[in-house]
């Protein structure tokens, strides 16, 4: 092991029992105990192995050093057997993904050509047609590894083998395609990793018929991060649609009472306000443009930026201490202006939203007690407003989308693709980042049963002469988290059940 480089390799000059004397080639000299050193396979040729099932020694140095080889050859996928393992270039690779390299790997057999998306997409395609059972393809990685992009490669590929030539209208494959456009833009954001990552879980489910042709799609999100709506860190951004909006052209912003994003509280709490390489004038045009093709009309879509605008201009309303002991009123000209324009994007009642900010209804055994709110609880109850309001626009979206597509119910066949969140782990972690952590476990066990475990029994019961694989089982991890009746989250909810009974 190596501070630096994580791993380096050398030749082993002298053994002095378990000590050994190593010369490395980076021209340190080093000594280290047998039980931290691993074989290195010398035969494997400097550009690495395509499917690392062929390495000699399968083990963490081996395979860190086969992917870096391979990525310095800019060969970004490797197999694992029939795992393909994607190392982010950050860069766009545009050759890598057009109708000409989808040709090419259409029905040809896998492990034929180059690692590559397309090629897992074509499998998974093959195995339905020829065996009429349903796939599921599982995206997974750390935050910022790339796991959109690799969907959106899938999906292009599966709407490539399945797509029907429409002679007007638009195509199921079409609106499937150009919804990722606008689910991108309230549902990903700039994070420390990631210039856009997704901030929710999403399970795209393709229906075919019996030709293979999609026939039907739906798409199913999960966890949208709610606390970035009010609350972001620097220099990480909010949803990508605010700051759309207020690049949007100037008949729009009128319309919105927005000015410069720098203006609004949700937006300006990160210095980080533009983003190098996009442009958020453009992405509006573009949003608009993939909201037409998914079938939201103009209407809706005014009614949408109404309601991501109301959220900024009500993130701006302050409060102060109102003349009653414990309330709070709009603390000046300023936040009653934004007051105002919020309630008018929202359709509502001024005065109404004001009382709903300020005030609390408590309703015990068929009476309801008011009760005024302190400018903290105020400013709290705000936030708590803003961010029900962005869920449930993104919840309105979805569904939108998915009864414009269209579900196919005689369909037998499907090609499920899911891309979840990435382990997360930053500054200030939230119980958001607890629950993705905890399905990125439940995931690493999912992968642990099928690779290592069902296919090491399968050995033992076959009597194989083989040395047994030792990896990390997090079974623990899970157990600790989610059995029942001893783990976190069954304690946490007999306490919340105790203190409502109470």
């Amino acid at each position: 092991e190596d501070a630096d480089v994580a791993w380096i390799d050398g030749l082993v000059e002298e053994v002095h029992g378990d000590e050994l004397i190593i010369n490395c080639t980076s021209g340190k000299k080093v000594t280290a105990n047998v039980s931290s050193v691993y074989p290195k396979d010398v035969e494997v040729k400097r550009s690495g192995v395509e499917d690392m099932t062929r390495l000699a020694y399968l083990h963490e140095p081996g395979v860190l050093r086969n992917l870096k080889s391979r990525y310095g050859m800019n060969e970004i996928y490797t197999y694992t057997g029939n795992i393909l393992i994607a190392v982010n270039p950050f860069q766009r690779l545009p050759h890598l993904y057009n109708d000409h390299m989808m040709e090419m790997y259409k029905g040809a057999e896998f492990g034929e050509l180059s690692p590559h998306p397309f090629a897992m997409a074509d499998r998974a395609y093959r195995l339905m047609m020829n065996y009429g059972i349903s796939q599921a393809i599982l995206v997974s990685g750390e935050s910022g590894a790339g796991k959109t992009e690799s969907t959106k490669m899938l999906m292009q590929y599966l709407a490539f083998m399945g797509g029907k030539v429409e002679s007007g209208g638009r195509s199921v494959q079409q609106q499937v395609l150009e919804s990722n456009p606008v689910l991108e833009a309230f549902g990903n954001a700039k994070t420390v990793r990631n210039n856009n990552s997704s901030r929710f879980g999403k399970f795209v489910e393709l229906q075919f018929d019996q030709n293979g042709k999609i026939s039907g799609a739906a798409i199913r999100t999960y966890l949208l991060e709610r606390s970035r709506v009010c609350q972001i860190s620097d220099p990480e951004r909010n949803y990508h649609c605010f700051y759309m909006l207020c690049a949007a052209p100037p008949e729009d912003r009128e319309r919105y009472k927005l000015g410069d994003a720098s203006l609004f509280h949700y937006l300006n709490q990160s210095n980080c306000i533009k983003l190098d390489g996009m442009d958020d004038s453009s992405e509006y045009i573009a949003t608009r443009r993939a909201m037409d093709i998914v079938g939201i009309s103009s209407d809706e879509q005014d009614a949408i930026f109404r309601v991501v605008a109301a959220i900024l201009h009500l993130g701006n309303v302050e409060f102060s201490e109102g003349s009653e002991a414990d309330s709070s009123v709009p603390k000046d000209d300023k936040s009653q202006f934004h007051l105002r324009t919020a309630a008018e994007l929202f359709m509502c009642d001024e005065k109404s939203l004001e009382e709903s900010l300020c005030k609390r209804v408590m309703v015990t055994r068929g009476e309801s007690i008011v009760r005024n709110l302190d400018s903290r609880a105020a400013a709290l109850s705000r936030d708590a407003l803003a961010r029900i309001v962005y869920s449930r626009l993104f919840d309105w979206l979805v569904n939108k989308i998915n009864t414009t597509i269209g579900q196919d119910p005689t369909s037998k066949l499907l090609i499920g693709v899911l891309d979840i969140y990435g382990f997360e782990s930053f500054k200030t972690n939230s119980f958001e980042q607890f629950c993705i952590n905890l399905t990125n476990e439940k995931l690493q066990q999912h992968f642990n049963q099928h690779v290592f475990k069902m296919e090491q029994e399968e050995y033992t019961k076959e009597e194989i002469d083989w040395s047994y694989i030792q990896f990390v089982d997090n079974q623990d991890i899970l157990d600790l988290i989610e059995k029942k009746p001893g783990g976190i989250i069954a304690l946490l909810d007999e306490t919340w059940y105790v203190q409502v009974m109470v």
